[in-house]
């Protein structure tokens, strides 16, 4: 047989048919017997027997998983808490610069503030990861020296320029 020959009759693949003509089965082919109307109680009989108990598993499974592994790394301990000196140093910070800002008297509570950072800093490192909040620790004690350099600013501003009056009285 060569390639330009037509193949002999009987042997052609499937979709090649001439037009017209009806496939076999699928789409056109008319539905196969026992797709009648339903029964009249709507849902048939049930199975001889009825549905009862499911049988019992097979025996053997899996079995109970090995022991001696226990938890991961990392879990079923206790959580690490945060230092409460960090925290207390994070407070006095912020009321530092805001005390700072409003009276000029930030500057006392700014040192409280860089002292208590530090030492919650030494407190979470020496803690061996069992305290948290180096951040905090360290954030109070920025803010602390932020207020501090701006207090002193202020009462150079005031000293230099003369705005302190301490007899000044109100007629308020």
């Amino acid at each position: 047989m060569s390639y330009n020959q037509p193949p002999p009759p009987g042997n052609e693949p499937p979709g090649n048919e001439p037009p017209g003509t009806p496939p076999p089965g699928g789409y056109g082919a008319p539905p196969p017997d026992g797709y009648g109307a339903p029964p009249p109680d709507g849902y048939g009989t049930p199975p001889s027997g009825g549905y009862g108990t499911p049988p019992p598993p097979p025996p053997g499974g899996y079995g109970p998983p090995p022991g001696g592994y226990g938890a991961p790394p990392g879990f079923g301990g206790e959580p690490a808490k945060p230092s409460v000196m960090a925290i207390s140093s994070l407070v006095t910070g912020i009321l530092s610069i805001v005390c700072c800002l409003c009276w000029g008297l930030g500057g006392l509570l700014g040192i409280a503030a860089v002292v208590l950072g530090y030492l919650g800093r030494k407190e979470v490192a020496e803690s061996g990861g069992a305290k948290t909040g180096g951040g905090l620790a360290l954030a109070g004690l920025i803010c602390g020296a932020v207020a501090i350099a701006l207090s002193i600013l202020f009462w150079v501003l005031v000293l230099v320029t003369g705005s302190f009056d301490a007899n000044y009285t109100s007629d308020f």
